[in-house]
């Protein structure tokens, strides 16, 4: 860079030609700062872009990829240690009372010493070994009679209900294999290998196809069912997840209870999907959800999963460079009401919400102070929410709005802190996605949604779900408690 010349030196000429010289170059210099302005705020969100992952946003985990971010939990350590839990049960394979072979060991058929019989023989000791039977189909013929009498008069029998073919599948080969398919996720090839390698059936994957609609038509009523009573249950958890259905984005939905599950599918994630589907329109208890704005037009009592508020704290104070901990300590917040709420399984009491609620306003007010509102160059004030602004504000306003619906598990009893419960509801839907890639036809993801309301409702309920299913292929499908 050229050295600054002797201005004392110079002539007038020579200044006004400097100084014209040096004049344009000012507008150029404020273009510039103005331009790097704008591409260091493009820059910060580009980064934030590629920090986001599972532990501090809503992506699914399986959007990491091989860079996956270290684990880390909120859970306080020392709080649960490693191993079985205090209370565990364990899982420890026993010794039965039930016995289908005994085989005896002798040290020897006579003594060794004398070559005498044994006077006296007694058990020692016990050991039992589990094992499969040998698995193989058995296959019952039905023979119809056709009886003549004295008189010339014929008679034939009746088939019994259900067999209706020369050769067919009994329900607990199709039970086995719609259990297979739809709750273990293997696919219909891979089914029917194992049905034929197994037990020496050979079965079509168009055979088993038409097993889990068979299924899904049986069970539709019941799930219907399902459907109405998680609607009228006190608090209920929604959520919504993206599907594939015939190569394109469709929208997993799911209405759950602890004891209920019911999953449906459609086009749209909103308000259109939830007038279509028709359950959540008579949801009048507490709704706890994620913040989807379509919830918050409902008419019930909203209360909105923490988890998702605490990764996006974290994201904020980790990628946003606030020197200020404001997200930190509201994080800490949370989860010490958690842990008061959790520890007297009640709601706070007054004294003690009052605390927590001073608490949060002011660290709204702070960060609220770091993190103001964003208006670009010469936008018109006043205009809230149509500026793109940073996660931190969008989410402080989230926060202090809808404070109510945040605080919901701390003022209200039974209403927990997160929505996991939907979560773990559309979970295996995910999983099954990623292993077949998603459904060829509406068709096929109706009756998967079916069949899997059903067993996740039974399962929940304790219920041997391979026992349930024989029944569903009975016609006579064991029904699940509906009121609790």
């Amino acid at each position: 860079m050229p050295n600054l010349p002797d201005l004392s030196q110079l002539s007038h000429a020579q200044k006004d030609e400097l100084i014209r010289m040096l004049w344009p170059l000012q507008q150029q210099v404020q273009d510039l700062m103005a331009q790097m302005a704008v591409m260091q705020d493009r820059i910060k969100q580009l980064e934030g872009r590629l920090a986001l992952n599972s532990k501090n946003s809503s992506k699914p985990p399986s959007t990491d990829g091989l860079a996956k971010p270290a684990p880390k939990s909120l859970r306080i350590a020392g709080q649960r240690p490693i191993g079985g839990q205090k209370g565990h049960s364990g899982n420890t394979l026993r010794q039965s009372a039930h016995i289908d072979h005994i085989v005896n060991h002798p040290s020897a058929a006579r003594c060794p010493s004398c070559q005498g019989d044994w006077a006296n023989q007694e058990i020692i000791d016990r050991r039992q070994v589990f094992e499969l039977p040998v698995l193989r189909a058995q296959v019952t013929e039905h023979r119809l009679i056709r009886s003549t009498c004295t008189c010339g008069s014929v008679h034939d029998g009746h088939w019994p209900e259900g067999v209706n073919a020369p050769a067919q599948f009994g329900p607990t080969v199709r039970a086995l294999a719609v259990h297979l398919n739809q709750h273990q996720f293997i696919p219909l090839a891979r089914t029917c290998e194992l049905m034929q390698d197994v037990f020496g059936l050979s079965m079509s994957q168009a055979s088993l196809q038409s097993f889990c609609q068979q299924a899904a038509f049986t069970l539709k009523p019941t799930v219907d069912a399902i459907g109405l009573a998680v609607q009228s249950a006190a608090i209920v958890h929604a959520d919504e997840s993206g599907i594939r259905i015939t190569s394109q984005l469709n929208w997993l939905h799911c209405l759950v209870t602890d004891k209920l599950t019911w999953l449906g599918h459609h086009a749209k994630r909103g308000r259109l999907a939830f007038a279509a589907l028709g359950l959540l329109a008579g949801v009048r208890g507490v709704l706890v959800h994620d913040g989807l704005a379509g919830y918050k037009l409902l008419f019930c009592i909203h209360s909105l999963c923490n988890a998702h508020h605490l990764r996006e704290l974290t994201f904020v104070h980790e990628q946003e460079h606030i020197w200020d901990g404001w997200a930190k300590e509201m994080m800490d917040l949370l989860l010490q009401a958690k842990a008061e709420v959790a520890t007297t399984n009640a709601p706070l009491s007054a004294q003690r919400y009052a605390w927590f609620e001073a608490q949060w306003e002011g660290l709204l007010v702070r960060g609220e102070t770091f993190c103001p509102q964003h208006y670009p160059e010469g936008a018109p004030r006043g205009t809230q929410g149509r500026h793109k602004q940073s996660k931190a504000f969008n989410l402080l306003r989230r926060l202090r709005v809808h404070r109510d619906d945040v605080w919901r598990f701390a003022t209200q009893k039974d209403v927990p802190f997160t929505n996991n419960l939907a979560e773990q509801a559309l979970r295996m839907s995910k999983v099954r996605q990623k292993i077949s890639g998603g459904f060829r036809t509406q068709h096929g993801a109706t009756t998967f949604f079916t069949i899997r309301s059903y067993l996740a409702t039974m399962r929940k309920q304790g219920a041997c779900l391979f026992e349930c299913l024989i029944s569903t292929f009975n016609g006579q499908p064991t029904q699940p408690q509906l009121a609790w």
